[in-house]
This record gives structure tokens, sequence and C-alpha cells, in this order.
């Protein structure tokens, strides 16, 4: 992360075209807003869109503008996000999600760097800073020829992408800190941390929808909470629940070979291929290095097989000794 921020930084001093990728909840925008405030044009509006939530009518309208004519059913003149966003940036919020025909009139825009409101002949100048966002793979979008590959090119010039947290459960305890002092100012609470039960609750989720999920779960624990001290039962219950889940399923490339700890434990008493396993730290290493042998030494491929990230992998290969 503290390699991306210096690249973030980086990146706000140009003037090109942003594309942030991630899922939902690596906090996309607020990347956005960072390359913005770092930018000359900084002391201009940063003004947001998102492109999933609209309908190509009503989201052309909002991006273009529109005046009152015969030709269009608005009751009054709108400026548009490309006018409010004149000197400034513009953000494109899952960008993925427009239209064909959009995407047709945005790429002439940044062609040409004019616009024409709809119900209007005459076209307007505009001077923004584009900067988009997808939790989508954009190419296999264009792939699939869903969004135009010229438009990819023109919007994908400079690049970042935000890892999920599950890639970076090192900064876990960081986030569930700043989120406590957060949100007990906000709701004049003093609450000091977390007991240790809880923290490691905490600390062993993996939080699919990311930053978003974990805000959001500080953020329950701080209203429930009537003591000092977050504990267990200030939590959500669903964490426990889908940690429970999680234990009991292994990925479908060893289920055929092992179902849980306890079974290879047993095989390793009959078999003479598991003789000698007698830690759960044997048994991951076997399974880490049985992965990467299906996988042909493929490490992105051997941890979607364990169903980890590449983080995780890496950190399970230094830790066993399997890193070259």
């Amino acid at each position: 992360m503290q390699k991306i921020i210096d690249l973030v930084l980086l990146l706000g001093q140009t003037d090109a075209s942003v594309m942030i990728a991630g899922e939902t909840g690596t906090k996309k925008d607020k990347i956005a807003e960072i390359i913005h405030q770092n930018s000359p044009r900084a002391r201009f509006p940063f003004i947001k869109i998102n492109c999933g939530a609209l309908s190509a009518g009503p989201l052309e309208s909002e991006l273009f503008g529109n005046v009152t004519s015969s030709s269009t059913s608005a009751t009054r003149n709108t400026p548009g996000m490309l006018n409010m966003a004149d000197k400034g940036t513009l953000f494109l919020k899952d960008i993925s999600y427009m239209p064909l025909p959009l995407q047709v009139k945005l790429f002439s825009v940044l062609d040409d760097r004019q616009f024409v409101p709809v119900g209007c002949e005459n076209k307007n100048n505009a001077d923004f800073r584009i900067i988009a966002a997808t939790h989508h793979p954009l190419w296999e979008e264009v792939n699939n020829h869903k969004f135009r590959e010229d438009l990819f090119y023109r919007l994908n010039v400079l690049q970042v992408h935000l890892p999920p947290l599950r890639e970076r459960q090192e900064d876990v305890r960081y986030l569930l800190d700043h989120f406590l002092r957060k949100f007990t100012k906000e709701l004049n609470k003093t609450i000091v941390g977390f007991a240790p039960s809880a923290m490691q609750a905490l600390l062993k989720f993996h939080y699919p929808c990311n930053i978003n999920e974990l805000s959001s779960i500080v953020e329950y624990a701080v209203n429930i909470c009537g003591r000092n001290t977050i504990s267990t039962e200030h939590l959500p219950q669903y964490i426990f629940d889908l940690q429970i889940e999680k234990t009991i399923q292994l990925p479908v490339s060893v289920t055929d070979k092992v179902s849980s700890p306890e079974r290879v434990l047993e095989q390793g008493k009959s078999s003479s291929h598991s003789e000698g396993l007698e830690s759960w730290s044997e048994i991951e290493r076997k399974l880490v290095v049985d992965a990467l042998k299906e996988q042909g030494g493929n490490r992105t491929k051997a941890a979607q097989a364990l169903g980890w990230g590449r983080m995780k992998l890496w950190r399970k290969m230094k830790k066993y000794g399997l890193q070259e």
C-alpha cells in the first residue's frame, strides 16, 4: 500500500487519464480524491458520478447537461457534470456500466475536448481531468464487446490497482484502530480498544466487501458497545457464521485428497505417503506444495486453487522455506 500511495502522489502531478481498478469496497473513490487533491487542479471542483446508478438517458443528461427544447422533456436547464468539473477533475465511478452509445460520446469529448448538452446544438468547451474506476476486469468487457476498445485505451493511460483487504491483512489492525477513533469521536463515546477475543475474530475475518465492510462492522460495534472495550458480543453475528463456514470448506482442488485437518491426521496413521504429518503447519505446507505442483508452479493459479490471495501464498511459501 505504501508503494501505491507513492504512485498515487506521483500521478497527482500529471494530467493524464487514470484508471483505478479494484474490488468493491477497496476505496477507489478515496484514491481518486487523493490524486485530485495532490494535483494542480486541486483548487477546482472534484465531481463524482456513478455510471452504474443511472440508466442511459438520465446518465447522459447528468453528464452533458441539458437545455429545455421541443426535443427533450427537460423542464429546466442543467449544467451537467462536465461543466461543473471545469478546470477540475471528473471521477467516473463504475465506468464499465456506461452504455455503449454514451461511451461513443465520451470518447468524442476526450478526443476534441468539446461536448454538446442534450437538446442543444452549440458545443461547449471541456477542460477537465478524468479519473475512472471499475471493479470489473475492463479488458474482459472489451473482449465481450461491452466496452469500447478505443475508450479503454483513452482512459487507461495510467493505472492503479487496489488489492483486496484479504491480500493486505497486515493493514487490518491499523484500519480497525482508525475507524474506532473515527466513530467514537462521531458518537462521543469513550471506547479505548478491542478485547483480545474480539480483535482475534476481526483479524481472522476475510472482509468480502473490503474496507467498506470493515468500516461498517466497527461502526456497528461502537453503536452497540456500552463499555470502554469492544468484545465479541458487540460484533455482528454473521462474522462468526462465515468463519465457521470457511473452516469446514476446503478448495475444490484439494477436496479429493482431504476434507479436514483431522482426516489428514487420520490418513497419516495409515498411509505411508502421509507418514510424519503431526501438525497443521506440516499439513498446510504439503497443501501448498501440492497446489504448486498441480498448477505447474504458477503462483496465481495455486493461490486461487487454495482460496487465497497471492500475498497470502507468498507469506506461506516464505514461512515454509519454499521461496527460491
